[in-house]
């Protein structure tokens, strides 16, 4: 028995055409999903779709702002006329920011938090109760951040929103269990991606590296393994309120 095949289940990734979001798109594709592509840029998002139709995968491009919930009920609605059903949702939308804490305005911080976490909440409103309902049970998937914990300098607002995604992902998971609905959120450590590169000086890079017991950034494709785990009913079936950490070992040495 394969413990990973995810034949014949549709996965809805939101922020799915971003660098992180856009490689655990392949890994479930390469295991059989059905992966929903969903972002603002339709560009970016087709160009996902074609990397996870040439690992072996289904994929469709849909557009929508994260924080906007009449298209998130669209894009369900778009979903479930395309395969008729939602079994894995993954929210992984990102937006990051180095401003020190006593030149931070409000608007900057409404901007990360809603990006960040009320998209979040949102979508598990809106595909969660679906889910739900449906009687299939399912995965849901937030991705968090190493900054979620320790106060990690320079991303005061980040690290808020962050935090706030491992503790809501806590409460579903005991809200949505009665419906067979797991959720968990995996933790990634330090990935170079778009959101990020405007932070990584060449001092907070030597930080890092000081902090990181593997010595190096991941790469985008190593949390592929941990979006399959906790995407497949049957290698994660009583895995659900867990932190994942994909961290090369950053969150020992910060304990």
């Amino acid at each position: 028995m394969n413990m990973f095949d995810l034949t014949g289940k549709t996965a809805v990734i939101i922020g799915g055409n971003s660098t992180l979001g856009g490689s655990m798109a392949e890994g479930l594709g390469a295991q059989g999903a059905h992966v929903a592509i969903v972002g603002r840029n339709q560009e970016k998002s087709l160009a996902v779709c074609a990397k996870v139709e040439a690992a072996g995968g289904k994929a469709k491009a849909f557009q929508a702002d994260a924080v906007n919930p009449d298209d998130l009920k669209r894009v369900l609605q778009e979903v479930l006329d395309w395969t008729g059903h939602v079994d894995v949702l993954m929210n992984c939308p990102g937006v990051n920011s180095a401003t020190p804490f006593f030149e931070l305005p409000m608007e900057e911080w409404d901007k990360i938090m809603d990006v960040n976490l009320k998209s979040v909440v949102l979508a598990c409103q809106i595909f969660g109760k679906v889910m739900m309902e449906s009687g299939r049970g399912g995965s849901i998937i937030n991705i968090s951040s190493v900054s979620s914990g320790p106060p990690l300098s320079k991303v005061f607002t980040y690290s808020a929103s962050k935090g706030a995604v491992n503790n809501i992902t806590q409460y579903l998971a005991r809200e949505f269990a009665p419906g067979g609905v797991r959720v968990n959120a995996i933790i990634p450590g330090f990935f170079p991606a778009e959101q990020n590169r405007q932070i990584l000086s060449a001092e907070r890079v030597e930080s890092i590296m000081r902090h990181t017991p593997m010595g190096r950034f991941g790469n985008a494709d190593e949390l592929q393994g941990a979006a399959v785990f906790l995407a497949s009913e049957k290698a994660s079936s009583f895995v659900t309120g867990s932190l994942l950490r994909v961290d090369g070992g950053f969150g020992a040495m910060t304990i």
